[in-house]
């Protein structure tokens, strides 16, 4: 079945950087997008940024953009999220997460999500 794990997450001090990764099993990596969200404490989950199925396109939140950079890698099925010069504001549960087709219709698979805190 589609799996997703992060990991990465951590405490660092804000102006430092962490790289998330997440694993990926049970399904075609290739072939499809993938997406790191973010969810903080009180907050509705928001969308961090994307990556096109072959790397070539990746877009980023306004908030993260310049700081943080995804990438993937198509052998080893994993998305990356590099994060540099963390601000207190990105503390939060970040998720990987697909769209995928299914039998009963396309559907969002997620992770269950790699904790970052960032402090002062």
């Amino acid at each position: 079945q589609v799996q997703l794990v992060e990991s990465g997450g951590g405490t660092v001090k804000a102006g430092g950087s962490l790289r998330l990764s997440c694993a990926a099993s049970g399904f075609t990596f290739r072939n499809y997008p993938m997406m790191w969200y973010r969810q903080a404490s009180d907050k509705e989950r928001e969308w961090v940024a994307s990556i096109s199925s072959v790397a070539a396109y990746t877009n980023y939140a306004d908030s993260v953009k310049g700081r943080f950079t995804i990438s993937r890698d198509n052998v080893q099925n994993t998305v990356d999220l590099q994060m540099n010069s963390l601000k207190l504001e990105d503390t939060a549960v970040y998720y990987c997460q697909t769209h995928l087709p299914t039998p009963t219709g396309p559907k969002d698979f997620w992770g269950q999500g790699t904790h970052v805190t960032v402090s002062s």
